[in-house]
């Protein structure tokens, strides 16, 4: 192991031997001295070597194996990327560039008068080692030549460090380690960017990003609490979020002079208990953690928790800066530096939350909101019951002794952190058993209930309201069976409405007033179904639309006076009398033999049951797919992620002898009279670096199976916007479809789809889109982009849009010439 990593990563392995080495030769590894910082160590004044000489110490042990475990990890992937010597000069051009960017940054900031600033070149200079101020610029240097998935988040992850430590922690490596990245980014887009179109992100994408933000807003002070000499400009504002208790100097100190009332709240402070005084303290990062989580699931209750959270924080910094602004003393660069940069955080996040509110829209059922404030208005009954009557029954626990009217007075204190205390009058404290119990837990175990619930319910995934009609029309589904895409009408987001007897059903989703179904009709009597959801749709104010349904359909409603237009192209597989004999099968059975030379077997599994290694590649693989599409994934008739854990799914992976997935794809069953008699194919992905025929070898692998397993057909599903030319004169409607899916080509492949599904020589059934009324075609078409798009951002659309009119230049410049 240790061979092979010397191979792989001669650099990396020298530097780290080197570094360990000198730092214990110089007994620097457990804690460096003042006097030895001051001569390796980079800083104002210092001399010009020191700059490569502070890169082979840390200060303390802590910076030792942080380091250590930086460059393991990124200059093991820089060596294979870069090679050692780009390596190299990346890391030192990062380290010297960043060193001096930092240093000329905090002279400029002390020319200004920024106090922080001044501190970090004052006496006795601050001096500043360590190598990751550059390994900060190589990871960011890397991520130019990473997959956008990792791209983003990996600069996310690294950036907020930086200036979390920067902003909370202060001190001139802090500062440096910022600059340094500063440096890997300029690196890299000057010499590493490959010029690729800047990637989309899907919506679970931009809730993660969104997440980790608020996440850091979190940890920042808890970072600061935990430095024993936090000096950066945001410290103070460490005691709005974590709020510490005093120290025992500072208490004696007040208690020495005439601030009695001062004296007695801060002892109050001092003498809560160590495991109450820490999670009280915690309490706020600890709430921004929950909501964190609440938005990595896209809940709505956690983004407007957050945006009002960060609304309070920034009207406090306000309301502090109206305070210190009317002391004389008081200059406009001292407020502009000193409270301004703490107020851009949440602002910041505010405008984040803000930009981003159309992805948290997971509301919570009512059933679950209304349990929630129930269950937390029955713990704050208790808990206060708890304490005022407990407390007047233990009364003389408490000094001076309180009476009832007391207690309840003082009530709303103990749901305060200690460190907060200072802003409300004191009235007593606890010195017996059970007094402190009361006095300090009562707030701990509150807040411990509410942010359980709160954490439950960002977590737990609430059955949909339509769950019921939902295993209703599951059960029709196998009853009867239906068309290719049956399976599809079961997927979350749709609603049920049923026929009076039960026994048919139409799966819609309301999109602008348009109610967009999925499929056909499941049931026996279809024109009776679609003549009734037209009448529910007429009650509810909603014009319907029938979307990829099938010939009979079409023709059925056509005597209801509606109109059609095909939209897609569906590819059946006949698996009876199925062989890979011909000319025709060339391309199919290379990819077979090209995959069992290559040692990549097809191997079926249910996505919910699936390894941990498995699943974390599949998710890896889609997530790089949708990123490099440039345009957010499409859903409604097209599954994701999500689809995959459905009831009866099955997935057919390619994996190498080493685990690798190198391409998956899902297969929805199709029923009829209860059981599968067919297949059909949903979700195709395929590793960018991997096996390249491995959807031939998958689709190939998957008929020869599933033929063995007795089923009639398989389906590859229907080709969006593309179908087969029969010869026949398209409409006005069918010839704008037409152009939009040459116009789409370019982005989402549909028709380079449809071609390559000819490979498996199937036989084709057009899919239609059923209307009652041709004047609302212009909201249908806003329907079914919304359902196909929903997350589609105003970015997005322009550039779709650029994309549309290019196309559009070009296929009139190629029409003129051809005439």
């Amino acid at each position: 192991m240790i061979a092979k990593l010397f191979r792989t990563a001669p650099l990396t392995c020298t530097s780290l031997i080197v570094f360990w080495t000198v730092g214990a030769l110089t007994g620097a590894v457990g804690e460096m001295s003042d006097e030895m910082l001051e001569r390796v160590g980079f800083g104002a004044g210092a001399p010009v070597w020191t700059v490569l000489s502070s890169a082979l110490w840390s200060v303390d042990l802590l910076g030792y194996l942080g380091t250590t475990a930086l460059l393991l990890v990124a200059g093991v992937l820089a060596e294979r990327e870069f090679g050692a010597a780009r390596t190299a000069a990346i890391f030192l051009a990062s380290h010297v560039a960043g060193s001096y960017l930092g240093l000329g940054f905090v002279l400029l900031g002390r020319d200004l008068g920024w106090g922080w600033l001044e501190s970090l070149v004052s006496e006795p200079v601050e001096h500043a080692v360590g190598p990751s101020i550059g390994l900060v610029g190589l990871v960011l240097a890397l991520t130019f030549r990473m997959p956008p998935l990792w791209r983003r988040r990996v600069r996310l992850l690294m950036i907020l460090s930086v200036l979390v430590l920067m902003l909370y922690s202060g001190w001139l490596e802090d500062v440096l380690r910022v600059s340094g990245g500063v440096a890997g980014l300029l690196i890299g887009a000057l010499f590493l960017r490959t010029g690729s179109v800047r990637p989309a992100r899907s919506l679970q994408e931009t809730r993660v990003l969104v997440a980790l933000l608020l996440a850091a807003s979190a940890l920042g002070p808890v970072v600061s609490m935990m430095s024993p000499y936090p000096n950066g400009p945001l410290w103070w504002f460490a005691d709005v979020v974590a709020v510490t208790q005093p120290l025992q100097e500072d208490v004696d100190a007040t208690c020495f002079g005439d601030m009695v009332e001062q004296c007695r709240t801060m002892m109050v402070q001092l003498s809560y208990g160590r495991v109450p005084a820490m999670v009280m303290s915690l309490l706020p990062a600890l709430l921004l953690l929950v909501l964190a989580e609440g938005l990595r699931r896209g809940r709505r209750f956690a983004w407007r928790t957050a945006l009002v959270f960060n609304l309070a924080f920034a009207a406090f910094i306000g309301s502090y800066v109206v305070y210190v602004a009317q002391f004389p003393d008081a200059t406009l660069l001292e407020l502009s530096v000193s409270f301004g940069v703490p107020m851009l955080a949440p602002l910041a996040i505010i405008v984040v939350l803000l930009v981003t509110r159309r992805h948290f829209d997971v509301r919570l059922p009512r059933h679950a909101v209304v349990k929630f404030w129930r269950f937390t208005a029955v713990s704050v009954a208790l808990l206060s019951a708890l304490y005022v009557f407990g407390g007047y029954l233990v009364r003389d626990q408490f000094t001076p002794e309180p009476g009832f009217g007391a207690l309840l007075a003082d009530l709303p204190t103990r749901f305060l952190p200690p460190g907060y205390l200072g802003l409300v009058p004191l009235r007593f404290s606890a010195e017996g058993f059970v007094g402190t119990l009361l006095f300090e837990y009562t707030g701990v175990v509150f807040w411990l209930i509410v942010l359980a619930g709160l954490l439950m319910a960002s977590w737990r995934t609430w059955p949909s309201s339509c769950e019921e009609s939902a295993v209703r029309a599951r059960e029709l589904m196998r009853r009867y069976g239906g068309s290719s895409l049956s399976y599809m009408t079961t997927w979350r987001g749709n609603q049920y409405w049923f026929t009076p007897d039960g026994e048919n059903a139409i799966a819609y989703r309301v999109v602008a007033t348009i109610a967009l179904t999925v499929g056909d009709p499941i049931g026996p009597a279809r024109v009776d179904a679609v003549r009734g959801f037209a009448e529910f749709c007429a009650h509810n104010g909603w014009t319907p639309c029938l979307y990829s349904v099938g010939a009979e359909t079409r023709a059925a409603v056509e005597g209801l006076g509606w109109s059609a237009v095909q939209v897609a192209e569906d590819t059946m597989i006949e698996l009876d009398k199925l062989s890979f004999t011909g000319k025709k099968w060339q391309d199919v059975r290379t990819a077979l033999n090209k995959a069992g030379k290559a040692g990549i077997t097809a191997e079926w599994c249910t996505y919910a049951d699936a390894p941990y290694a498995i699943t974390d590649q599949i998710r890896s693989i889609s997530a790089e797919w949708v990123a490099d599409k440039g345009l957010p994934e499409m859903g409604f008739t097209l599954g994701g992620l999500e689809e995959l854990t459905g009831e009866g799914v099955r997935c057919l992976l390619a994996i190498d002898a080493d685990r690798t997935v190198h391409g998956i794809t899902s297969w929805l069953p199709v029923y009829s009279d209860g059981e599968v008699v067919g297949w059909t194919l949903d979700f195709m992905r395929r590793r960018s670096d991997g096996f390249r025929g491995s959807m031939e070898f998958l689709i190939a692998s998957a008929a020869l199976e599933l033929q063995a397993e007795g089923a009639r057909f398989l389906s590859l599903s229907g080709a969006p916007l593309a179908r087969l030319d029969r010869g026949e004169r398209p409409r006005a409607l069918q010839r704008v479809l037409d152009f939009t899916g040459q116009v789409l080509e370019p982005v989402y492949g549909f028709r380079s789809l449809f071609a390559f599904k000819a490979k498996f020589q199937p036989t084709y059934q057009p899919m239609f889109m059923a209307y009652p009324d041709s004047a609302a075609l212009p909201r249908i078409a806003n329907a079914v982009s919304r359902a196909y798009l929903p997350h589609l951002n105003a970015r997005q659309g322009l550039r779709l849009a650029s994309k549309m009119i290019i196309r559009t230049r070009d296929r009139v410049t190629t029409h003129g010439r051809t005439r």
